[in-house]
């Protein structure tokens, strides 16, 4: 039962996603910019983490 749920959940969002796409894509292309641009932040701020702790956690 709960495989099931899941793929209705995946259904749903993968519509949503193409209805978004398909009715505004420059919006949907906002939404890419964005989480892109919060990935690249997240790996600074883990690059910069492991870069503090190599110098000795000063």
């Amino acid at each position: 039962m709960a495989v099931n749920a899941k793929k209705i959940a995946v259904y749903a969002l993968v519509v949503f996603v193409l209805y978004v796409i398909i009715t505004d894509p420059e919006k949907a292309a906002d939404y890419v910019q964005i989480g892109f641009e919060g990935i690249s932040d997240a790996a600074g701020a883990i690059g910069d983490f492991f870069t503090w702790i190599a110098d000795g956690a000063k």
